[in-house]
C-alpha cells in the first residue's frame, strides 16, 4: 500500500494538478467534514461496483477515510480492479485536519467507529448486567467480544457495515449513478463553509 501524507496532498492540490481524492466513507461522515473537492464513494458501493468505477476514474488517485483502514479496503478493492497508482492518506480526515488543512463542513455527525464503539460497549455493558439475573446473557458479551476480535484480524467490521446502512449516516442519497455522474465533471462550488481544523462533533 502506498501512502501519500497529509501536507504533500496539500501541495499537490494547491498546484492545481492534484490527483482525484476518493473519500470512501459514509455519506453522513462527508457531509460533516471533507477535502474541498473530493468525491464521495461509500466503501461498500466501492467494493460492490469496482469495475464501473475504474473505467471513470483516471490514474492519480487518492483514497481517504477518518483514519486510513477503510481507504486501505478500498485501495485493495480498486488494485484487484487494475487501476494502477492508488495512494491513500496517511491518517485520513484525521491527519488532514491536524494538519490544518481546509474542510468543507455541514452538519455533525458521529463517527462510524465512535458509533461501533457505542454500540458494542453498550451491548456489552446490558449482557453483563442481564447475566446477573439470567447468566446466559453473558454469552452475547462473548459474542460481541469475538466479533471485535475477528474484525481486527481481518481488518473488516460486520457491525460497522450494518451501521453505515441506517438512514443517519447515509446522508444526502449517493448511488452507483450519481457517484459516476459526479466522476464525469470537475468538482462542483462547494456549498458549505471551509475553514481550517476540526469539525464539531
Amino acid at each position: 500500500m502506498t501512502t501519500l501524507d497529509a501536507a504533500t496532498l496539500r501541495g499537490l492540490m494547491q498546484s492545481g494538478n492534484g490527483p482525484r481524492v476518493i473519500d470512501v466513507r459514509t455519506p453522513g461522515e462527508f457531509e460533516t467534514a471533507h477535502i474541498p473537492g473530493s468525491y464521495n464513494v461509500p466503501l461498500d458501493l466501492l467494493r460492490e461496483h469496482r469495475d464501473e468505477l475504474r473505467a471513470h476514474l483516471d490514474e492519480q488517485v487518492v483514497l481517504a477515510c477518518r483514519s486510513g483502514q477503510r481507504a486501505a479496503q478500498a485501495e485493495q478493492a480498486l488494485t484487484a480492479a487494475g487501476l494502477p497508482n492508488v495512494r491513500v492518506l496517511a491518517g485520513g480526515i484525521t491527519a488532514w485536519q491536524a494538519a490544518g488543512a481546509p474542510v468543507t463542513t455541514g452538519r455533525p455527525r458521529w463517527e462510524l467507529e465512535r458509533q461501533v464503539r457505542l454500540v458494542a460497549g453498550t451491548v456489552v455493558l446490558v449482557s453483563v448486567l442481564a447475566g446477573t439475573v439470567f447468566p446466559p446473557a453473558v454469552w452475547v458479551a462473548a459474542a460481541i467480544g469475538a466479533g471485535l476480535t475477528f474484525a481486527a484480524l481481518s481488518n473488516t467490521c460486520a457491525l460497522g457495515m450494518l451501521l453505515a446502512r441506517l438512514p443517519c449516516n447515509r446522508g444526502p442519497r449517493t448511488d452507483l449513478e450519481g457517484v459516476l455522474a459526479a466522476l464525469a465533471w470537475p468538482p462542483r462550488t462547494e456549498v458549505h463553509r471551509s475553514r481550517p481544523g476540526p469539525a464539531a462533533g
